[in-house]
């Protein structure tokens, strides 16, 4: 069996590094945001048995390549850049490293909120340029509004313990998390996502991207929160319909954003959210710290290495555990015969 492990993305952390020389494991690097044609490459001549997935798209064409291939493990815990069907169909589960970067996003979101509502780009800028804003400002006061929560995983309940100490109230939404994660947040359970915006006078998406959140935020869902309120994005851009987030800010029913991730990364340089004073943008490095990428990357490397050990994994640790069993329960095709 091969000893080499690849790695989508010019850099891992040297303890995550070290861990895979010790158990006699090579990493081999390709370039950021490779493509898939790039990563088949990469795979057909290093004869990699482990993908460490940090950036470019890993999909059928990939595996293809790799028949050898046993394990594709995530530098985080989203997912939308593998295809988890393709995955199950070949064997292959797909590993996350849940909430090892929870806390660095969530000072991220904490950090884009303020910066968002409190005006500070503009007015430093402002500065700088030789005005004086104080006369007539009127900032905006976070504490006793309330932080809505789009998704309850490691992330948003790390977000949601530090608005606490602002002083926000919280509330979430969340269909599949246990009561016990809203009530260690003192956090309003909603009984829906329209619930959520029509609460929400900040409103934080922590939830994965999928066929079902794809766009979540539209323009319907916008004209649905209060007047003047605000949205923090540190999960994946396509979650937002992107023109209707900047014609909502441009009309003024939405007072800004602080967004950490967009629909096409990196975005054009004529993207038009350029343009708008009132949304504060940051190239998708919530989790890039250098505590988030030593722990993230030591998971990622630990569950590779434990699967190909034979070691057990806990089962929140396998995204597409669910569609590995079904591809396991199904029954074998049975070519017609004459």
């Amino acid at each position: 069996m091969s000893k080499t492990i690849l790695v989508t993305g010019p850099d891992l952390d040297p303890s995550a590094t070290r861990l895979l020389t010790e158990h006699g494991y090579e990493a081999v690097h390709t370039p950021p945001y490779a493509d898939s044609a790039v990563i088949s490459d990469y795979m057909d001549h290093t004869g990699a048995v482990g993908i460490v997935s940090r950036m470019g798209r890993i999909d059928g064409s990939v595996m293809d390549r790799a028949p050898q291939l046993r394990v594709i493990s995530k530098h985080g815990v989203g997912v939308d850049n593998i295809d988890l069907a393709a995955a199950a169909e070949r064997g292959i589960p797909v590993l996350v490293a849940t909430g090892a970067n929870a806390v660095s996003v969530a000072e991220h979101a904490i950090a884009l909120m303020l910066a968002t509502v409190k005006r500070i780009l503009p007015l430093d800028s402002g500065l700088r340029a030789g005005r004086w804003e104080k006369p007539g400002f009127a900032g905006h006061e976070l504490a006793g509004a309330t932080l809505g929560l789009m998704g309850m995983g490691a992330i948003a309940q790390a977000t949601g313990r530090m608005a606490r100490g602002l002083g926000l109230n919280i509330a979430g939404y969340d269909p599949f998390a246990p009561d016990a994660a809203f009530a260690a947040q003192s956090a309003t359970r909603c009984a829906s996502f329209e619930e959520l915006l029509e609460r929400s006078n900040v409103l934080s998406l922590h939830c994965p991207l999928n066929d079902q959140t794809r766009q979540i935020l539209n323009a319907g869902a916008i004209a649905r929160m209060p007047a003047r309120s605000y949205v923090v994005n540190t999960a994946r851009g396509g979650l937002i319909d992107e023109v209707a987030l900047l014609k909502a800010v441009q009309s003024g029913h939405l007072a800004g954003a602080g967004l950490d991730t967009f629909a096409v990364e990196p975005p054009s340089t004529d993207h038009p959210y350029f343009a708008e004073p009132n949304i504060v943008m940051t190239p998708h490095i919530g989790g890039v710290t250098r505590q988030a990428n030593a722990r993230v990357g030591v998971e990622a490397v630990k569950g590779i290495l434990d699967l190909l050990a034979g070691n057990p994994l806990p089962a929140e640790r396998i995204a597409n555990r669910k569609l590995l069993d079904a591809a396991t329960a199904a029954p074998e095709k049975v070519e017609d015969r004459p």
